[in-house]
């Protein structure tokens, strides 16, 4: 079946915006088709008192190119799949791509790249000041955004949204904070693919690219494709309900 989204290369791995709407309230980036199920989203969870923040939306190819060198050169934080720092210095190249990978995606195969993930906190109980670290503690039944967890768990799916990394799947580790629309997702994940990818990394100055090409379709399954699939009947909800 012929997607009803369609992504040219350049999208799909974040060198263009052209599908891309910046809002302001609130700030974040997204595919023009996910901003009205967003701000819907939204604004039922204000109904019941949770101010839905989004901390990261839109990322280009650039970004997660500089996080990715960074992590590579040891200059950002580099965690185990148990969320234990790990000093890069002290792996071997092929060791520290698979480390990288179980947080942080290859550039050009971050889902933010399309415009329909977002990682969202809630704003109405976060202390002043507090600086979100995005770590499953913050989202565990006795965490800051336990009731937040509980309320996407019910209602993220009325409005098209699911979470892609809910479970452990032996690719990216759990993130309840990452949401993603379906309807357009599920059409970019369609249209992805290892030759897309190498095209875009053809043109990169990527660190430890050897380490990455010994193992490019193998990245590709298991941090790519290999995510929880959305409920029944989501990603067909192209538009929120009435």
């Amino acid at each position: 079946m012929e997607p009803q989204f369609r992504f040219s290369p350049q999208e799909l791995t974040g060198r263009s915006r052209g599908l891309i709407v910046d809002l302001k309230a609130p700030a974040c980036s997204l595919h023009h088709a996910v901003v009205e199920p967003f701000l819907a989203l939204r604004a039922a969870a204000a109904a019941d008192g949770i101010d839905l923040l989004p901390v990261s939306s839109f990322r280009d190819f650039e970004r997660q190119l500089a996080i990715w060198n960074a992590k590579c050169r040891g200059e950002r934080e580099l965690r185990d799949p148990d969320g234990v720092l790990v000093a890069a210095a002290t792996l071997d190249a092929d060791a520290l791509v698979g480390t990288i990978l179980h947080w942080s995606a290859l550039p050009g195969a971050s889902r933010h790249h399309w415009g329909t993930e977002l990682d969202v906190v809630d704003a109405a109980v976060m202390p002043e000041d507090y600086r979100p670290q995005l770590v499953p503690g913050e989202f565990a039944p006795d965490g800051m955004f336990a009731a937040l967890d509980r309320w996407l768990a019910m209602h993220a799916a009325q409005f098209g949204f699911y979470r892609p990394y809910s479970t452990c799947r032996g690719g990216v580790q759990p993130e309840p904070w990452h949401l993603s629309y379906a309807p357009v997702a599920e059409a970019a994940l369609q249209q992805f693919s290892v030759q897309v990818l190498q095209q875009a990394l053809d043109e990169a100055d990527l660190a430890a690219r050897d380490a990455v090409q010994r193992r490019l379709p193998q990245i590709v399954e298991r941090y790519v494709m290999n995510v929880d699939a959305p409920p029944a009947g989501v990603a067909s909800r192209a538009t929120r309900p009435a």
